[in-house]
Order: C-alpha cells, then sequence, then structure tokens
C-alpha cells in the first residue's frame, strides 16, 4: 500500500500507540512520530483482589433420583483485558477529536484485532471519511522502519 502525504498512521495495541505522519510521498513514505504514549496497565495478577467467586446452583438430579445442590465459580473479570479495551476506546476518543479539529484528512488504522475491534465500536462510522484502510496487526514493537515495510507490503486482505 503506498500514503499519500501527510497521511496519519495510528499503530496501537492495548497498552501502547503510536501516531505517525507520512512526511514523504507515495511512492517514499517517511514516517514521523505526531504523539505517542503507553498505558499504566499492571498485570492481571495486580489488578484482582480476591479468587472466583462462587454461585449456588439449582437442584439437580442424579441417575438415582437424588436432589442435590450445587455450588460453581464463576468465572473471574480479566481486568486487564478489561484496561487494555478501555485504552483502545481513549485512542479512538483521541483520533476523533483530532478528526474534528482538522488534524487530518487522511488515516490508516493499524492495531491488534482485539484492540481494533474496541477502536471501531468506539468510533463508528465517525471517522469513515479518513480511514483509507484498518489493518489488524500488532505493529507496536516494531521500529518505523519496520512499520513502513509492513504497509508497503500489505496487500488489503
Amino acid at each position: 500500500m503506498n500514503l499519500e502525504h501527510d497521511t496519519w498512521v495510528v499503530v496501537a495495541d492495548g497498552e501502547k500507540y503510536l501516531l505517525l505522519r507520512n512526511k514523504g510521498d507515495q511512492e517514499f513514505m517517511n514516517l514521523e512520530v505526531v504523539d505517542h504514549d503507553t498505558s499504566t496497565n499492571p498485570p492481571a495478577r495486580e489488578l484482582a483482589t480476591d479468587r472466583a467467586g462462587r454461585q449456588h446452583d439449582s437442584k439437580r438430579h442424579s441417575n438415582d433420583g437424588v436432589q442435590s445442590w450445587g455450588k460453581s465459580a464463576m468465572q473471574e473479570t480479566d481486568w486487564h483485558r478489561v484496561e487494555e479495551e478501555r485504552f483502545a476506546e481513549d485512542v479512538a476518543e483521541k483520533l476523533l477529536g483530532l478528526s474534528a479539529a482538522g488534524q487530518f484528512r487522511h488515516l490508516l488504522v493499524i492495531a491488534d484485532p482485539r484492540s481494533l475491534g474496541a477502536m471501531r465500536n468506539a468510533y463508528g462510522d465517525r471517522l469513515a471519511p479518513a480511514i483509507i484502510a484498518e489493518i489488524g496487526k500488532d505493529l507496536t514493537n516494531l521500529p518505523l522502519d519496520k512499520i513502513e515495510a509492513s504497509i508497503k507490503a500489505w496487500d488489503g486482505g
């Protein structure tokens, strides 16, 4: 994929994002960092304070006709994942604000699939006129030249 001059690119996951601008042209991409941020999301073990809850089951009948009551464990909330989704939503809100301020006309969104889904839910159709493509990959840990190479190699599928 070739990016026009001044196209903005957001590269995000649930814990960090890079906001980039193509200072080059369609033939020679030159991404420069406009903004970046990292979440302070601690590991899930530090966010949970208790063991999973228990829930009483309704009456159960065994094969021999005896009625019994049981308990089952409830699945614990993954607070780390909740924070990752919240961070992705915050990135989407930032993009909406920048778009409303006229900061970019074209935007390429690159994020891991889970974060991309959270971002899509947050910005809905409001960024549709600016978004040229969405790529469901995690490129946040790559240097700029590798991000550029990944964008150039992307075939739209």
